[in-house]
């Protein structure tokens, strides 16, 4: 049965906890029965990144919680330069919050921090999301690509704009989905929207994915040790961490499934927002 939400992702006011001296940005909205959904983040991404369309459809079923995590935009400190720092500063924050027990989703970087915060504190976790992330240790995420390095050094209207191209595929039907979503991002909130990340963010995390990718590479033994159901998912042609990795995340996890859709790059959930919604519900309530 879907619920009347107080509010949605683009009107839900920004609230502050302290964590540990420092003060942490989050939005907290949607239907409180059942556990809450936390969301972690992409590289370099803040709150205002995540796609208000799928984060709405979500909370009609469940509470969802966004945040900045350290040094990120309206939160305080600096960035740390380690995936495994950056899960503890989401664990933190989620003690915090006083949260015994949550569903957890990481996109791309947050995927890996996902997995970290899974491991550190396993009590914690209900179900984990993964969406275009790879493995420690994973197949070709030392790097990014000559195409991937190119896309970057453009020079874009905004720092939205280079969505269009680390997200979605150069097809026709792809790209179309992406303005659709560029313009969910861009225009859904027009209060109060997060400020920019400093110029700190970017090498920090650069060094933490490449921390990650450099732990004994092609061992991926360390995942038998989540047991939690998984959700991984991933695009035809993930040209940030490649396809493959979502792969050898469902062949390694002990409880996994694997979903990929055509058509698409990186940011796969958002180029097909409904069906992404309707198989990730599915998966949180247990239907098989």
């Amino acid at each position: 049965m879907k619920t009347n939400i107080e509010y949605t992702a683009s009107t839900v006011p920004t609230q502050f906890v302290s964590v540990n001296g420092t003060s942490f940005a989050y939005r907290r909205f949607g239907n409180k029965a059942g556990l809450p959904l936390v969301h972690l983040q992409h590289f370099t991404g803040t709150m205002e990144n995540w796609d208000p369309k799928v984060l709405d459809a979500l909370a009609q079923d469940r509470e969802i919680i966004i945040f900045n995590n350290r040094g990120i935009a309206s939160t305080g400190g600096e960035t740390p330069d380690s995936i495994a720092a950056i899960a503890q500063d989401a664990v933190a924050f989620i003690d915090a919050l006083g949260l015994k027990k949550i569903d957890l989703l990481g996109f791309s970087m947050g995927g890996m921090v996902a997995q970290q915060l899974t491991l550190d504190r396993p009590e914690l976790i209900n179900k984990l999301i993964l969406l275009g992330t790879a493995p420690r240790g994973g197949h070709e995420i030392d790097d990014f690509t000559p195409e991937v390095w190119a896309i970057f050094a453009k020079e874009f209207p905004s720092e939205y704009e280079i969505l269009l191209e680390t997200l979605f595929s150069p097809t026709p039907t792809s790209q179309q989905a992406a303005h659709e979503f560029l313009k969910r991002v861009k225009d859904g909130r027009t209060e109060n929207r997060d400020s920019k990340i400093s110029e700190q963010v970017a090498p920090a995390q650069s060094a933490a994915i490449k921390g990650w990718a450099n732990i004994n590479p092609g061992d991926y033994t360390y995942l038998k040790a989540i047991k939690q159901p998984v959700f991984v998912l991933t695009g035809h042609n993930d040209i940030i961490f490649p396809t493959v990795n979502s792969f050898l995340l469902q062949q390694n996890l002990p409880d996994a499934q694997l979903i990929i859709y055509p058509d698409s790059n990186h940011g796969a959930q958002y180029q097909f927002p409904e069906l992404f919604v309707k198989q990730l519900t599915a998966f949180l309530e247990g239907i098989k």
